[in-house]
């Protein structure tokens, strides 16, 4: 075996950026599935499998969203609101790119990344309570819920804010502190606040 097959390339900040080989072992089912579900490695995995236990946390948690009672086009109000508060210059790309493969439309999609109004006052109420939860750490006043649930929402779907904050967490911290390089793929839709 060659040593190019195993020289590990890292992020700007000396996070690995692992595959299958380097990677610990526990985190080779993972990527494995993370390479069928996205055809690739995204970076983000790459730099997670360093440890198994947050890539598997992640991938179940992005699964959970998934499958929760919001539908597209509100998971991308969610998992985007998120990213653009926290800054994530890797998660607003490689969202922007999810959110087209989800159909979700480019309306949408640019009024999250430039904050600028959402096309309906539902989404706009979902972005609104998100950020509430996101800036209060999940202290939220009472009228912020009666709005939210005013909006259409209900109990469950405040969880679930929750649940995508978890995610987006997990995702933008580690971005920042790797400075993950977005993934070509991704770069044509470059992000900064």
């Amino acid at each position: 075996m060659s040593t190019a097959a195993t020289e590990v390339r890292t992020t700007p900040t000396g996070y690995a950026l692992h595959t299958a080989e380097t990677a610990p072992p526990e985190s080779a089912p993972l990527i494995a599935a993370s390479e069928k579900a996205f055809g690739r490695l995204p970076g983000l995995h790459a730099v997670m499998a360093e440890a198994p236990g947050l890539l598997e946390g992640y991938q179940t948690l992005h699964r959970l969203v998934l499958e929760s009672s919001f539908d597209d086009d509100e998971t991308t109000v969610l998992w985007q609101t998120i990213n653009v508060e926290h800054a994530c210059h890797y998660c607003v790309p490689a969202h922007t790119g999810i959110a087209k493969n989800m159909g979700v439309s480019d309306e949408i999609s640019n009024a999250l990344r430039d904050e600028t109004p959402l096309p309906t006052a539902r989404l706009e109420a979902l972005r609104t309570f998100t950020l509430a939860v996101v800036r209060g750490r999940g202290n939220v006043e009472e009228g912020q819920v009666q709005a939210f649930l005013e909006a259409g929402y209900t109990r469950r779907q405040i969880l679930e804010v929750v649940l995508g904050v978890a995610q987006k967490v997990m995702s933008n911290y580690t971005n920042h502190l790797a400075l993950t390089p977005v993934d070509r793929v991704m770069q044509k839709f470059a992000w900064e606040k």
